[in-house]
């Protein structure tokens, strides 16, 4: 991979992503798959004035053993030096860059219903620290290449061609050209004027139906608002972009009003496991009946980790055509499969798609309808032949997706 053009991935990573100010901490959160780009961003950091830069590595195989070999007393524990780097990111407004490049399979073989119980006992202790920070600092998701990854998604090849072209697809689908910078500021202008479209019309429900087996209609929040591109923390008004690539524009419905079946089009990672070809039942907005051919048992208890997991959290609009559909890659990554067509979201909504979300404590947006829940699971119902039809509040009718794209 050229290093010129690694280098312009690592500057639109801190210049376009987390946006760093002068004075700032980032943590960056990583594998050990590609060092020298993660020294390259560490660099960038300190170019654009952060104050001080730490690197948190991982490796999977670690964590599996971690969860493996660990009680489940030692799992459930929140630590006060957890408490602790809460406090410090909170108070220092501290960037965090994630750059993923996990085996999608990683942690098969763990007992997720260990793992499902410890989150469970820690969430008390972080929820109220995580609704603290909310929308009060910059973050985004990215990704790099690692070789478990790559060779998953091209097994016919050597694992260093499997690498490069993994390269090449995140670098085509995150806008990595001759000016990235200049791209995103372009392609976040265009979510914007997608979303400002949707926003006029004022949508009381969306209905889904394709082909497969989709047939499905959710209801909106009155107060809510389509979003996408780019966000601006609360206070210091700093204008970020959470993910890198992203093709979506995106609500929050109402808790509890969703009826039908919405069937997948992707497979989803899942607790570095694959839930494959499944499909999920709602009434009066709440989960009743799932189904998958590899990894129910998974999906049934994503969807009781808490009250929250079985109720929507998001609504995402993507056309058919996007950039990373248009690769014919299938990448068994949520970043960027989510970001390929529409996509559906158990559990967590979002407090900023409310108007004048500012405004209001978590548990006052919790009130005016956005579900909450310790998880926030993104998986993919577009499809070819996808139809959605928005009914306004007035009852009129209007065709939003046309066979798997935008129609207004």
């Amino acid at each position: 991979m050229q290093k010129e053009r690694l280098q312009k991935y690592a500057e639109l990573l801190v210049k376009c992503g987390i946006n760093v100010q002068k004075g700032q901490d980032v943590i960056i959160h990583c594998g050990l798959d590609q060092p020298d780009f993660v020294a390259a961003v560490v660099e960038e950091c300190y170019k654009n004035g952060a104050d001080r830069v730490r690197v948190d590595w991982s490796y999977m195989p670690v964590s599996k053993l971690n969860l493996n070999y660990r009680s489940l007393e030692t799992l459930s524990e929140f630590t006060a030096l957890e408490k602790a780097e809460y406090d410090m990111r909170l108070n220092k407004q501290t960037c965090i860059l994630w750059i993923d490049s996990e085996d999608p399979d990683g942690l098969s073989g763990t007992d997720s219903a260990k793992i499902a119980q410890a989150n469970k006992a820690r969430f008390p202790y972080i929820k109220p620290l995580r609704d603290a920070l909310e929308n009060k600092y910059q973050w985004c998701i990215a990704s790099v290449p690692g070789e478990a990854w790559a060779h998953k998604i091209f097994p016919s090849l050597p694992v260093d061609e499997a690498v490069e072209k993994l390269w090449d697809a995140i670098l085509l689908t995150s806008r990595v050209d001759d000016n990235p910078i200049a791209a995103w500021e372009k392609h976040n202008k265009e979510l914007y004027n997608h979303c400002k479209l949707l926003n006029d019309f004022r949508f009381d429900s969306l209905e889904y139906k394709s082909s497969n087996g989709t047939d499905f209609r959710v209801w909106l929040n009155p107060k809510g608002l389509f979003c996408g591109g780019g966000e601006t923390t609360v206070g210091s008004k700093i204008y970020f972009n959470p993910n890198i690539p992203s093709e979506e524009v995106f609500t929050t419905p109402i808790r509890g009003r969703a009826e039908g079946n919405v069937v997948s089009t992707k497979p989803l990672s899942y607790q570095g496991k694959l839930i494959e070809n499944f499909w999920i039942r709602f009434e009066n907005g709440k989960v009743v009946e799932v189904h998958a051919d590899k990894n129910q048992d998974l999906l049934e208890k994503m969807v009781t980790m808490d009250e929250g997991a079985s109720y929507l959290g998001e609504v995402a609009l993507i056309g058919y055509d996007s950039p990373i559909n248009n690769t014919g890659i299938l990448f068994y990554n949520t970043l960027f499969d989510e970001n390929a067509s529409c996509h559906l979201a158990l559990g967590r909504g979002f407090n900023n798609c409310l108007e004048n979300f500012e405004n209001y404590t978590a548990e006052e947006c919790n009130k005016l309808g956005v579900n909450d829940s310790m998880i926030h699971v993104d998986f993919m119902i577009g499809s070819k032949d996808l139809s959605i039809v928005g009914t306004t509040k007035d009852g009129k009718k209007v065709q939003v997706f046309k066979n798997g794209n935008w129609a207004i």
